[in-house]
């Protein structure tokens, strides 16, 4: 068996992360495995093609938004990559993320379709399944069940300055996915894969079903709490940490510096934020940057281990989430959880692993973290650590992937 995966990064980001610890396991189990992708933190290796090049995706970028499609264009990079795919000749192609400026999704699902290769797509996201949007709760669309257009969420996302094209991007997938006999598409929660089992474009495939994205539970592990929150300079002090890529509205950044300041009053309690945090306005007008302590990006597993570790609670007030990794990750260190009741956020929490809250009450999410400042960590720790090894096992969800390769091939 011979897997292709698709993906826009490769070895960093969670999906990157995710994309590079497949491979290794597919060679590891004896199975030939491959990765394409446009940007990785590694200069290449065995088995690794990298598409395109910069200036192809800021090329691709003004043309998505001057067009209004996106993954329509880097038509030269796209053809490389289809010689590729000639010459290593995959039974499987594992599709990931498109949406980045970086390759052209009809002439990829056209090869697939015609020349009957068996095909997984991981919903990451929605693009595969809507007009253009990567969400749709916040907008409140249920357009994709049926048909997009007029779309309510055009500047968010995968922004467009001028045109509505998600009627025209909605009708080429639902028609090039309907070509591709041997077609599964996994969500990476039970929210995901029930919300994609409502798209008309997964309706003819072989299979729709959920496989948890996985944790590395040998890298993301319980350390010596009080050894890290010294090492870090937080010694006897309780920290709240929130971890994103990028901080913006969809991952509640505004209520997370409100947060901060509603907590201030307590001389102990620390807020720490990784990943780069842009300044946002008070009601009052204040800057709220002075209750957080920014930690910048990290793309160093062992730095965001330490962090999980010397967190008393991880904080996610995220309102659109097809899994919430970090939150699977610290809860992997031990670290209890608090997080919005949105989309496959709650999902994550199992039982005395930390504490829903409805989104955009504050209020609650505050009395929540004061109780398990109360019960300390120590509490749950073993709750959050039984849970994760229960649900997001590395081997075991890999296990799953290759056994529905397997499936899709009639093995």
């Amino acid at each position: 068996m011979r897997v292709l995966q698709i993906n826009a990064v490769y070895n960093q980001l969670s999906t990157g992360r995710t994309t590079t610890e497949l491979h290794n396991a597919l060679l590891e189990n004896g199975i030939d495995s491959f990765c394409a992708f446009a940007q990785s933190n590694v200069e290449g290796g065995e088995n690794l093609y990298r598409i395109g090049t910069p200036f192809d995706r800021k090329l691709h970028a003004f043309l998505s938004r001057l067009s209004g499609k996106q993954a329509y264009f880097s038509k030269g990079a796209t053809i490389k990559l289809i010689k590729y795919m000639d010459e290593i000749k995959p039974d499987i192609v594992h599709l990931r993320n498109f949406h980045s400026n970086y390759i052209n999704m009809p002439m990829i699902l056209d090869y697939l379709g015609k020349n009957g290769i068996a095909t997984v797509v991981t919903l990451h996201d929605f693009f595969f399944l809507t007009g253009k949007c990567v969400y749709f709760t916040e907008a409140d669309c249920s357009k994709w069940q049926t048909k997009c257009e007029n779309c309510p969420n055009l500047k968010n996302g995968n922004p467009t300055w001028f045109f509505d094209r998600t009627a025209d991007m909605f009708r080429d997938k639902y028609e090039l996915f309907s070509k591709i006999k041997k077609l599964a598409f996994v969500g990476v929660s039970d929210w995901a894969a029930d919300e994609a089992k409502k798209s008309p474009i997964t309706a003819n495939a072989t299979e729709v079903k959920r496989i948890y994205n996985w944790i590395d539970l040998d890298r993301f592990r319980p350390l010596d709490v009080e050894a890290e929150k010294k090492r870090l300079g937080h010694e006897n002090e309780f920290v709240i940490l929130g971890v994103a890529a990028v901080w913006d509205e969809r991952k509640g950044i505004s209520d997370f510096i409100r947060l901060a300041k509603s907590l201030s009053e307590y001389n102990d309690v620390k807020v720490i934020l990784i990943g780069p945090v842009p300044r946002v306005s008070l009601d009052d007008g204040e800057d709220g940057l002075e209750y957080v302590i920014p930690v910048g990006s990290t793309d160093s597993v062992d730095e965001l281990v330490s962090y999980y570790n010397a967190a008393d609670v991880l904080v996610t007030l995220s309102t659109e989430e097809t899994f919430g990794k970090v939150s699977a990750e610290a809860l992997s260190c031990g670290t209890p959880v608090v997080c919005y009741n949105a989309t496959a956020n709650p999902e994550l929490v199992g039982e005395g692993c930390g504490y829903v809250v409805e989104k955009g009450d504050l209020d609650g999410v505050k009395n929540a973290i004061l109780k398990i400042k109360e019960d300390t960590k120590a509490n749950y720790s073993q709750n959050c650590i039984g849970f994760s090894h229960k649900n997001f096992d590395k081997d075991e969800c890999i296990k799953q992937y290759i056994l529905l390769y397997r499936q899709l091939l009639g093995e």
